[in-house]
């Protein structure tokens, strides 16, 4: 006659055990914004001093890559920040961050698409339409284009002027209902929402009125001109919304 020891049970779970689990996860949801905040800022501080591009292929908890063409790009803050409005207007400006900051203000919520093939969905941005300022420089008959430069001293991009104009076309302040960190283009950035990302440049530091479209930095490299998603540069993403 042979004996079968009986099934082990898992030991019960105590109820301090039970609630010290609960209070780990609870704390887990509170410290993850902050932990992400922290991933980015280090791939966005790493991607700053790396020549090669090669840190813009990891992704972080956000979704976003970081990539730069400079080698180093200057921080600008609320005192040394300024944003030029000039070309082909009857009114040249200058802008301070809290110039920009005391205008009315859009939100956007969209995916951000990037050529590449990665997307952020449903990602907040805020900030002045590009057509307000270009309405208070008062652009000339004669305009056909907008030139945007950038405070890396490299990056270029260019809409058409009935691009420049759309109601989804920001001078954005914020993005994910932050205001724009450095390494997302901070203190203020291009923000193009039905084109692909690399239209919303960072770090925007010039807004000149053209008589037509000049190639930016990426399309002088071969990327699409019109860069709508879903109908450029060969892929077949859908159009964000």
């Amino acid at each position: 006659m042979t004996s079968e020891q009986p099934e082990e049970r898992g030991t019960p779970v105590g109820r301090r055990v039970f609630l010290g689990t609960l209070g780990l996860g609870a704390l887990g949801v509170v410290a993850a914004p902050t932990l992400q905040r922290g991933l980015e800022d280090l791939l966005g501080r790493a991607a700053d001093k790396d020549p090669t591009g090669l840190t813009g292929l990891l992704p972080n908890g956000g979704g976003f890559r970081y990539y730069s063409v400079a080698s180093s790009v200057p921080r600008k803050n609320a005192r040394t920040y300024r944003l030029t409005v000039d070309g082909l207007v009857d009114r040249p400006a200058t802008y301070t961050l809290a110039d920009l900051r005391a205008l009315p203000r859009t939100r956007l919520v969209r995916d951000v698409q990037c050529v590449t093939g990665w997307r952020v969905p449903a990602t907040p941005f805020e900030g002045v339409r590009l057509s307000v300022l270009l309405d208070a420089a008062g652009v000339r008959p004669q305009a056909g284009a907008v030139r945007f430069t950038c405070f890396d001293g490299t990056y270029t991009e260019s809409l058409t002027l009935a691009q420049a104009r759309r109601a989804d076309v920001l001078v954005a302040l914020r993005m994910r209902d932050e205001d724009l960190g450095h390494d997302h283009g901070g203190p203020v950035r291009l923000y193009a929402a039905p084109m692909y990302f690399y239209k919303s440049a960072k770090w925007l530091s010039g807004i000149t009125v053209t008589e037509r479209v000049r190639p930016g930095y990426w399309e002088e490299r071969g990327y699409d001109v019109d860069a709508w998603v879903g109908r450029s540069n060969g892929r077949d993403d859908e159009p964000t919304s």
